[in-house]
């Protein structure tokens, strides 16, 4: 159960009948769009209310005349994906602000500006998701609506998603660090010789740079690279 600070009503009007329940706010929006499966893990009391506020509990009967059971977690799970959850102004804009991070996040690390070859700035998405007057909602995921904003937006930022393969020579002494300062990123080959070790990985091409300044920082500039069509 989640603190009672911060829930919020999620409220389903149906044949008449008010049904309440207390929840996290931002967990219930991730349940109601799926990423979420187990519907305890965003309540914060075990009771379907008629009124939430005047902590005035629904009757057993119409809970089952209704939705045709008392359990709690089927009926939660009902009134959070057909009714509505009653958010905060601040809480709205708090979300929002979070979930447009995150899309910009996604495309900075994923696409490049086509015709310098270098990764589109976080700052410049966002300033071309202001002049495409983009609107992030909250009712789909950020990987949902990347799509969208992306169109959006070509018209003000070259952009171009794309992966390359980095082949890379690291000297044999930085080979055991090698996985985990590479956490994370797709290692294609890796081949050992006498005094190095040889590795192909692909990655997203926004990160180009973030990975090359690993792997220089985990070989004190000994390793030798070459970014491959």
């Amino acid at each position: 159960m989640i603190s009672l600070d911060k829930a919020v009503i999620a409220r389903l009007k149906t044949c008449g009948e008010n049904f309440e329940i207390l929840v996290d706010p931002d967990l219930a929006l991730e349940y109601k769009g799926g990423k979420i499966k187990d519907v305890r893990k965003i309540l914060a009391s075990e009771f379907v209310f008629k009124d939430a506020k005047k902590a005035d509990k629904a009757s057993i009967k119409n809970m089952k005349k209704i939705f045709r059971t008392d359990d709690l977690n089927i009926i939660a799970d009902q009134i959070i994906k057909k009714g509505e959850i009653e958010l905060t102004t601040e809480q709205k804009r708090r979300m929002l602000e979070e979930k447009k991070r995150r899309i910009i996040d996604i495309i900075a690390t994923n696409s490049i500006n086509p015709q310098t070859k270098a990764p589109n700035p976080p700052a410049r998405i966002e300033a071309a998701m202001e002049q495409a007057k983009v609107k992030v909602v909250l009712e789909k995921s950020a990987e949902e609506q990347v799509d969208k904003v992306v169109k959006a937006i070509r018209e003000f930022l070259p952009i171009k998603f794309e992966k390359i393969k980095i082949a890379a020579k690291i000297p044999i002494q930085y080979s055991a660090h090698i996985f985990n300062t590479l956490r994370g990123i797709e290692i294609l080959k890796q081949e050992y010789t006498a005094d190095s070790v040889i590795i192909l990985i692909e990655i997203p091409a926004g990160i180009q740079d973030d990975v090359l300044g690993k792997l220089n920082a985990l070989t004190k500039g000994g390793v030798q690279t070459k970014i491959l069509k």
